[in-house]
């Protein structure tokens, strides 16, 4: 017992020394931007860990999860990164990793050498979604209390979960003209508002870039309000013409590097 102990305080003090050795600001002084601008390119992707990993001793996998954190590191300048652990409530993967950036290419440099690292060694791909911010499109011909509505700041606190589901219409919605799509996701917008507060929000458009039109990306701490708030959607006109909702849908919980450190160092 006192063996286990000794060894659980020096894989601490260990995981605690990579915390020390590269400090982050995820995302450089650029991340505000990234997260809030239109034209920007956001990457979701889903990786599980090899048997080999787990088949290490904790001090390796310490040593290799720093490597993951100069790999963040050396890419902060250009991207913005986010993680989430998805094992123990997916089944697409064990962790996520969420890449804003203004050119595509800086991603794609990133994973790359992520996945060229010893860390990433371990690392089997699950999963690849791409995606653009762009402005609103239906917005701006709101009625002007709905936009007020709309602006509505969410209740503070953290929202630790994470919710992924890719869209798909059908050729039918693109056919539609633009005054009838705006109507109807005029309806859509309205379901949404009782959940503004306690479910954030945010859209990716996925034609040409993937073989889907848009991800939809969600943070909560109320999973009950999620639920109903994707019941409530499913009611409006608007999801007639959906032809693909989820597949898969993926939920994690946001953490920190140095929490997803902490956590695979186990």
């Amino acid at each position: 017992m006192i063996g286990i102990r000794r060894a659980g305080i020096i894989a601490s003090a260990l995981v605690m020394s990579i915390c020390l050795w590269a400090p982050l600001s995820f995302g450089g002084a650029d991340r505000d931007k990234l997260l809030s601008e239109p034209g920007v390119f956001g990457t979701f992707a889903t990786f599980s860990l090899g048997e080999t990993w787990v088949k290490q001793d904790q001090a390796t996998r310490i040593g290799q999860l720093a490597l993951l954190k100069g790999v963040v590191e050396q890419h902060r300048e250009k991207i913005a990164v986010d993680l989430y652990l998805l094992r123990g409530l997916s089944d697409y993967g064990d962790l996520m990793f969420r890449v804003h950036a203004s050119e595509l290419r800086d991603t794609q440099q990133f994973l790359l050498d992520l996945q060229s690292s010893a860390f990433g060694k371990h690392l089997k791909g699950a999963g690849l979604m791409h995606g653009l911010t762009k402005k609103a499109n239906y917005v701006p011909g709101f009625p002007d209390q709905l936009k007020t509505d709309l602006k509505v700041a969410s209740e503070p606190g953290s929202k630790p979960y994470a919710i992924v589901i890719p869209v798909r219409k059908s050729a039918e919605w693109w056919a539609l003209d633009q005054d009838k799509r705006a109507a109807m996701m005029q309806e859509h917008t309205e379901a949404t508002m009782p959940y503004l507060k306690t479910v954030k929000r945010k859209l990716y458009h996925s034609s040409g870039l993937d073989d889907l039109d848009f991800i939809t990306y969600f943070e909560t701490s109320k999973l009950e309000d999620f639920h109903s708030l994707i019941l409530s959607l499913e009611k409006v006109k608007e999801f007639q013409y959906t032809r693909r909702l989820g597949h898969p849908t993926l939920i994690g919980v946001v953490k920190s590097l140095d929490e997803m450190i902490e956590v695979l160092a186990q």
